[in-house]
């Protein structure tokens, strides 16, 4: 009697590879933290989680560095989905750094730089010494360069030429007092990966990543909507456009994009015809110069 061949599929691979980098966080560090933004890839890493510590709870918490230019769906995501799962929230407050002194805000009001300084702040406060990011290799060519266990020295910085050996999945956990280790499960994921795996666990996402009427102003070819953080410059005109969000991050530096994509099937046929990455076509921070990403990396950002 002849068996059938054993086969994984690539999305089982995928996430046997992510749980088993989450095990073996918990298994070498003492005060592992997972970054949650609400966005798509930090909801997919909280299910992740989730399945790899089943059924016991999620032995860390969760922190989110808030800028305080927040969209309300996300905000309201965030805070139900953390007491579903019944995990600590840490809120590291942009706001509240600006009061003390910590930050200055920039005079364009975006706010995505100085998230570091706060992001730093807080591992320092807690004593993180190991932080779960959703960044994936196929978004943008700085993350593409980083390993899954990415070391930070003492200052939080990253240096792109002196990154640790990953060969055969062996990851180096080993660090000094203050420094600490980003570790990226979802670095050999795509775009694509993360939605397929969406449809397959029937993932809730908030509204925003699916097409609806919003109002919004074309920017340079990008598409921004008008709210408090993003005030109608001088001889701008406002229209309504049907779009969805490819990315979550600051309302002030986010774009939309055009879509009718309003289910998840839409969604996974639009992201399979698309030649731009969430990143290019949605932040407006990835704007500010060729090597924007790396040089936040670089200072201590995600």
């Amino acid at each position: 009697m002849s068996r059938a061949p054993y086969r994984v599929s690539h999305l089982d691979a995928l996430e046997a590879e992510s749980l088993f980098i989450m095990r073996e966080v918990v298994a070498e560090f003492e005060r592992p933290v997972l970054l949650f933004s609400g966005g798509k890839d930090s909801i997919v890493m909280l299910r992740l989680a989730e399945k790899a510590f089943a059924p016991g709870r999620i032995p860390f918490p969760v922190m989110h560095v808030d800028t305080g230019h927040n969209f309300p769906e996300v905000l309201a995501y965030r805070d139900r989905r953390v007491s579903e799962l019944n995990v600590q929230l840490i809120v590291a407050s942009v706001q509240e750094a600006i009061d003390s002194g910590l930050v200055r805000e920039s005079g364009d009001g975006m706010r995505n730089r100085i998230q570091t300084p706060v992001l730093l702040d807080a591992v320092e406060k807690y004593r993180f010494d190991a932080l779960f990011g959703g960044a994936r290799r196929d978004e943008e060519k700085a993350r593409a360069k980083e390993r899954v266990f990415s070391f930070r020295d003492d200052f939080g910085q990253w240096d792109p030429r002196n990154q640790r050996p990953e060969l055969w999945a062996l990851y180096n956990a080993r660090i000094a007092p203050g420094e600490s280790i980003r570790v990226f499960p979802l670095s050999n994921w795509t775009e694509l990966d993360v939605w397929h795996y969406i449809a397959r666990e029937g993932i809730d996402l908030p509204d925003i990543y699916y097409a609806h009427d919003r109002e919004v102003v074309d920017r340079n070819g990008m598409l921004y909507a008008i709210n408090e953080y993003l005030p109608l410059k001088s001889g701008e005109q406002p229209f309504v456009e049907r779009v969805r969000y490819r990315t979550v991050g600051d309302a002030s530096c986010t774009a939309a994009v055009r879509s009718d994509a309003d289910t998840i099937d839409k969604v996974i046929d639009e992201v399979a015809a698309t030649r731009i990455t969430e990143r290019g076509a949605t932040r407006g921070d990835d704007k500010v110069s060729e090597a924007a990403m790396e040089d936040r990396k670089r200072e201590g950002y995600f």
